[in-house]
């Protein structure tokens, strides 16, 4: 029979930021500890409910009682259950009754192998168990497992203590409309549940299980789902909004979901003296400290207005409006203050102040790794063609903002204010902007540096940190990485792979840890580290889309420069797709294991050595398309180059038919290896082949 099962803790408010998890764990664990049981019918169908003051779950398709199971279980060995004359044994009889079956004779035992030895077996069919103890020990293994920030004691009104997340009032426990009697946390189930603490104050007594989440928005103003309370709101915010668009990040929507029962969106303002403040300081002070949510215009330009939601619905919302714009002024009046303030010393004269603060103990302060980062900048720079002394400001001033009154206040501005105040300074475009690309990529997807000094600087930045750390010792272990090295790291390689950046990955470590002369704490760890990119490098190709074998073809080959790695790939992945592409890939794999046994270091052909008609072939095949696929290579038509090299292939399998590579006379045996040599190298100028291999 098909069932529905309600299960709810009723609790004071719960932590916002973790409200959407500890609904999704409780529903989790609900659903997985009555599966294990047996007590969920196949299609069964669950919803998950979790507002700031209830927890639960509605599970369609539950069974009042467990099905009945078959069951066989061993009993004892025969040469236990068995006395000498072969008739049941005290300890058969006594094994009987400790499993409940004293009335079992032999005659109904199984006589079968059991491994080396033969025993008797039972078979039995095990009737179906009830609901509620089952649910009783799901529901205290739901709880036990929930992802609790900080538990809570509390005293129950009996004198009883009881550890939560917050404070349970009231457990409601329905099967259909039967309540199922189960006790946790120091109550007793009902049928009972509460509304909204303001809207509709008092009991609601829920008829059936099904009816609990319309019973709580008609008669208790509650939206009980998590989801659809969150989709209401963001439907709500853009309908407010207008023409304007608002900022809505998930974590604020998810934040604000968790604060309300009965969201309602109110429209405010704050005055319009606060726009000559930069708008993200604006914004982030509304989202951080207030939860408010900004609008701008359709060209991303700040508005005075901005949307509030609020737990209360009212005809007459003005106390609420200017409650809101009353609490919002000194947050923004503050921001404005730090704003002012910071303008009036410039990011120049804050240098000597980063002698005082402690980068790492090992590595010195923020002066020293600044002075690091800009000697790398110049030499990046150097490399690049690009203007040096713009490049090394620009590196010198990055983390001055680092010691602003704004910055301080809200440290995820850093880099945005230290632009802004690079401008007010009169410093050049290229300087300010690289004061906040210098942070980017700070996440996947997060977007590249657009200048070229900010791209210099955001690699000094980041080469600096991983070699740094690395080198002393605290490289990325398990899932621990405090330092986002790994973040680091995939940033380096977005950008001399995405911006196509001529720079060598040895020469930057090379230079990166020159910078750490002299510091005895320091461990040249460059090996480590070129292998850790490549790790990364091949995590990140897979990720766009190309095969295991396609980017190990690359990548194995340990290439110094990324600017044409894309290339390679697409041109590995057309040779891929010809039918030659097996083939030559299998014979480049032998060729790589011949070569790697051989003693004999190869030199040129000698063509009066080539005395099979096969070697001979071949030899005149990589000759005819050697300029094809050099010419191709040169002009990076790496496809080119690979299809070129496809039409060799029946001169390839005809060799390995009918030629010994390993012959008797040295001089033959070191004409053919240097044959194979010679066609190894042509074949691995884009990619390492062999690694298509199957």
């Amino acid at each position: 029979m098909n069932q529905t099962l309600l299960v709810e803790l009723f609790t004071e408010e719960l932590p916002p930021k973790a409200l959407a998890k500890l609904g999704e764990a409780f529903s989790a664990a609900m659903v997985a500890g009555l599966k294990t049981r047996d007590f969920l019918d196949e299609d069964f169908s669950v919803d998950s409910f979790a507002s700031p003051r209830r927890l639960a779950v509605s599970i369609k398709g539950v069974r009042a009682v467990s099905p009945d199971k078959a069951m066989r279980e061993k009993v004892l060995p025969v040469n236990v259950a068995l006395d000498k004359e072969g008739n049941p044994s005290a300890p058969l009889a006594k094994k009987l009754a400790a499993m409940g079956f004293p009335d079992v004779t032999l005659a109904q035992l199984e006589r079968a192998q059991d491994g080396k030895t033969e025993a008797f077996f039972y078979s039995y069919t095990a009737p179906g168990s009830a609901l509620a103890p089952a649910l009783q020990a799901t529901l205290e293994e739901a709880i036990a497992k929930l992802p609790i920030p900080k538990v809570m004691s509390y005293q129950r009104p009996d004198g009883h203590t009881v550890h939560f997340v917050r404070p349970v009032h009231r457990l409601t426990a329905l099967l259909d409309e039967q309540i199922v009697p189960l006790s946790l946390l120091g109550l007793q189930s009902d049928r009972i549940t509460e509304g909204h603490r303001f809207l509709a104050p008092g009991q609601i007594s829920l008829s059936n299980a099904s009816v609990y989440a319309d019973a709580l928005r008609e008669q208790g103003k509650v939206i009980a789902s998590f989801a659809e309370r969150k989709e209401r709101i963001r439907t709500a915010l853009l309908e407010t909004a207008g023409d304007d668009l608002v900022l809505m990040p998930e974590s604020l929507l998810d934040e604000v979901s968790a604060l309300v029962e009965w969201p309602v969106v109110y429209a405010c303002e704050f005055e319009q003296e606060f726009l000559s403040v930069p708008q993200e300081c604006l914004i982030l002070t509304m989202q951080t400290n207030q939860k408010y949510f900004a609008l701008t215009d359709s060209n991303g330009k700040l508005r005075s207005r901005f949307l509030i939601v609020s737990n209360l619905e009212t005809s007459t919302p003005e106390h609420i409006i200017g409650g809101n714009e009353r609490v919002v002024r000194p947050r923004l009046s503050d921001a404005k203050f730090f704003f002012e303030q910071d303008k009036k010393k410039t990011l120049e004269s804050r240098l000597p102040q980063l002698a005082s603060v402690v980068y790492h103990n090992k590595l010195g302060t923020q002066a020293e790794r600044t002075e690091r980062v800009r000697q790398l900048a110049g030499k990046i720079a150097t490399s690049l063609q690009a203007d040096v002394a713009l490049a090394e400001r620009a590196a010198l001033l990055a983390k001055t903002d680092l010691l602003t009154d704004m910055v301080g206040e809200f440290p995820e501005l850093q880099g945005i204010m230290g632009a802004y105040y690079a401008r007010h300074d009169g410093e050049h475009e290229e300087v300010a902007a690289a004061a906040a690309e210098h942070y980017q990529p700070r996440f996947a997807g997060d977007t590249l540096p657009a200048t070229t000094t900010g791209t210099i600087v955001a690699l000094a930045d980041k080469l600096e940190t991983l070699v740094g750390i690395w080198g002393i010792g605290l490289q990325p272990t398990g899932d621990r990485d405090p330092f986002a090295l790994r973040r680091h790291a995939l940033g380096i390689l977005r950008m001399l792979l995405e911006k196509r950046l001529p720079l060598s990955l040895n020469t930057l470590l090379d230079q990166a840890v020159a910078l750490f002369a002299g510091n005895a704490q320091f461990t040249d760890n460059r090996v480590d580290i070129l292998n850790f990119l490549y790790d990364r490098l091949r995590g990140q190709l897979r990720e766009r889309g190309f095969a295991q074998n396609e980017v190990e073809a690359v990548v194995a080959q340990t290439p110094d420069q990324l600017a044409d790695l894309n290339e390679r790939l697409e041109a590995v992945k057309v040779f891929a797709g010809l039918p030659e592409a097996e083939a030559l890939a299998a014979a480049n794999k032998r060729i790589t294991n011949i070569l790697k046994k051989s003693d004999i270091t190869p030199g040129e052909v000698n063509t009066a050595l080539l005395t099979e008609a096969a070697e001979s072939a071949l030899a005149q095949a990589v000759e005819k398309i050697r300029p094809q696929v050099d010419a191709a290579f040169a002009g990076s038509d790496f496809t080119q180059a690979l299809k070129a090299m496809a039409a060799i292939r029946p001169e390839v399998d005809q060799f390995f038919a009918d030629v010994m590579v390993n012959a008797e006379d040295p001089a033959l045996r070191l004409n053919r290896l240097s044959l194979l040599a010679s066609l190894h190298r042509m074949l691995n100028q884009v990619a390492d082949i062999s690694k298509l291999a199957a």
